[in-house]
């Protein structure tokens, strides 16, 4: 079955041309999904027929001096980017190899440095939504209004609870873009201060919480059941422990 990563960013990566942290996040993917790996080694099988063809012709000198003082100031970033290529080829070679020998594929949790990474881009999307005009795109405490808007725009089932009882009020839900990933957002209330529980689907297996703060906001992030959260408020870690486990839960 082919992999949603291999159109969205396999074609990107070989080419050098991913931000930081999507190139980080493929390169984790790389590490279990021997789909990706193939690809990428294919790629490089084609880039090096099609040098050996020699289908071109060669530029004139000075084209050559032209185009090679245009592209000086950025020859260090594409050197960076040819071998960060290189490096993952390699790795996904090897890959290959143990897939093919022991008929399976390790998983590896992503590093703490990437999760933070990501984690101060949602914290930033959460204070993108506090500035004036509408916080959701939904608004509504009705579970079923909220999951079927937010599934059809989502592109998968949202997991849609209201914690009135336990002290979150569930307030409405939207769809931001998280680094070019469609991302769930769940609104929710306590004592005042809004709290945004951003959802999206991995393919990484479960873990506990992680928390940090950034900019005066707190956050924690976890995944279960093949999802990811992240919740973000400027309230009481506790508050945001305690949505989690109601969370979990209601799963």
């Amino acid at each position: 079955m082919k992999c949603d990563f291999a159109d969205s960013l396999l074609q990107g990566y070989f080419d050098g041309e991913l931000s930081g942290r999507r190139a980080a996040e493929f390169e984790r993917h790389l590490r279990h999904c021997d789909h990706c790996a193939t690809e990428l080694v294919d790629l490089d099988l084609l880039h090096d027929r099609l040098q050996l063809a020699q289908l071109y012709e060669p530029a004139a000198a000075s084209l050559r001096r032209k185009i090679t003082a245009r592209l000086h100031p950025i020859a260090a970033t594409t050197a960076a980017s040819q071998a960060r290529v290189w490096h993952w080829l390699a790795a996904a070679a090897a890959l290959l190899l143990v897939a093919i020998l022991l008929g399976r594929v390790g998983h590896g949790p992503g590093g703490d440095d990437y999760q933070a990474e990501l984690a101060g881009e949602i914290v930033d999307a959460h204070i993108r939504s506090l500035q004036p005009g509408p916080m959701t795109g939904i608004a509504s405490d009705n579970e079923r209004v909220v999951k079927g808007w937010l599934d059809g725009r989502a592109g998968f089932a949202v997991p849609v609870r209201n914690f009135a009882n336990g002290g979150f009020a569930l307030k409405g839900g939207r769809v931001d873009d998280i680094e070019g990933r469609a991302v769930a957002v769940l609104v929710y209330e306590r004592n005042g201060h809004p709290i945004n529980v951003f959802i999206w689907r991995t393919r990484e297996p479960d873990t506990s919480a992680r928390t940090g703060s950034r900019q005066g906001f707190q956050w924690v992030d976890w995944r279960k059941g093949k999802m990811e959260f992240c919740a973000v408020s400027d309230g009481s870690p506790v508050d945001l422990e305690q949505l989690r486990q109601l969370i979990n839960s209601s799963a």
